[in-house]
């Protein structure tokens, strides 16, 4: 039997922050390979990337698993108890960068499915997608993988994601899908003048308050069938004005949303334009406007999918979980376009602190839950 402790332990101990590969891909690359998956890496932008597969390309029923290996920055090391690549284990507790985050939940799901085909080769296919780009900018990641699949036709049928997706328990919680992520960054430009002149300068900094007091007093919606309400936070305001006889030429500010299912990156952004464009008017000033969307929001209705990993889960934890589409955003977002996708994995208390860490015992109970998920889904 794969052991995903030992795994998780070997791959706690590669270095592998964003974007260094750190050696994470090349171990999973050797042990699938040594277990019949044939692999291939998918590098692009100098991120890198494993693709593997066992049984035949395209079959009808293929399923995929999506995760990561890299992780972000320990911070201030001297505050951790434990050595950060070290996978120190105390009473039952692994400690290290990435334990949570998700290098124990894809050592399971390797391990399951490593361990499945040997002892139960089922009539299809099994894939793993694994990116050492989740925690940066994500252009050369999952995308790079699907976009190599799309070009090789390789399919998945249906896809689980092993992100850390339980708040306090194993089992309460799976995600069937993802609020969507915009940043706007606004820059107003007026006339710099004496602050004892103020009729002879245009002073941005009221315009900026007026544009942000609009933009976090909307709101947005109450909240869909599957989803919280979309919300807006004013995330800065940045002026950078020591003198306080001058009124400054400029000012800059920027707006993060989470969006639901009424919305899409490209209504929010035509409805930001437009506030900045009426603030500009009203104060005499120039608004520009920079907008990036990370992902829009998706949904996965519950059904066959979202039944199957419920199951799994309830019969292994007896929990049963929650269909959540809370939190942040994932690689789901990309997986969406591709197949059916849901999310299911640890309990993600200690994800990006110090001393992140997870119960050993809850890195094989997610493998016995990604067990029993094949299993179910090839009978």
């Amino acid at each position: 039997m794969t052991d995903p402790v030992q795994l998780t332990a070997e791959l706690i101990r590669c270095p592998s922050v964003t974007p260094s590969e750190g050696g994470a891909l090349v171990l999973l690359e050797t042990v699938l390979s040594d277990a019949g998956f044939e692999c291939t890496r998918v590098d692009r932008g100098g991120i890198s990337n494993l693709f593997a597969r066992w049984g035949r390309k395209g079959h009808a029923r293929s399923f995929g698993f999506n995760g990561h290996t890299d992780v972000v920055p320990v911070g201030d090391e001297a505050a951790w108890t434990a050595p950060p690549f070290g996978a120190e284990v105390r009473d039952g507790v692994m400690y290290g960068r990435g334990t949570t985050d998700m290098k124990s939940g894809v050592a399971a799901f390797a391990a399951a499915a490593m361990d499945f085909v040997r002892d139960t080769p089922p009539d299809g296919a099994i894939v793993l997608t694994i990116t050492g780009d989740e925690e940066g900018d994500a252009l050369d990641g999952t995308t790079a993988l699907l976009d190599y699949m799309e070009g090789a036709g390789e399919r998945m049928s249906v896809c689980l994601v092993g992100e850390p997706t339980c708040p306090n328990k194993m089992g309460e919680m799976i995600k069937i899908g993802r609020r969507g992520s915009m940043t706007a960054w606004f820059k107003i430009t007026g006339v710099q003048g004496h602050s004892a002149y103020p009729h002879r300068a245009k002073n941005p900094l009221p315009a900026m308050a007026r544009l942000m007091d609009r933009l976090a007093s909307h709101e947005l919606d109450q909240g869909t069938d599957h989803f919280d309400a979309s919300t807006l936070a004013v995330v800065t305001i940045d002026t950078g004005n020591a003198a306080t006889n001058v009124i400054p030429a400029q000012c800059s500010g920027a707006v993060n949303i989470r969006f639901n299912d009424l919305h899409s990156g490209a209504s929010l952004s035509d409805w930001l334009q437009s506030e900045a464009d009426q603030v500009a008017a009203q104060y005499g000033v120039d608004i520009g406007v920079t907008i990036s969307i990370s992902g829009e929001s998706f949904l996965t209705p519950p059904g066959p999918l979202s039944d199957l990993v419920a199951k799994a889960v309830e019969a292994e934890t007896g929990v049963a979980p929650e269909l959540s589409t809370t939190g942040g955003t994932s690689d789901a977002r990309f997986v969406k376009n591709h197949c059916p996708v849901v999310e299911f994995g640890l309990v993600g208390r200690t994800m990006h602190q110090v001393d992140e860490c997870v119960e050993v015992a809850q890195i094989k109970q997610l493998k016995s839950i990604y067990t029993r998920i094949l299993t179910d889904y090839f009978a």
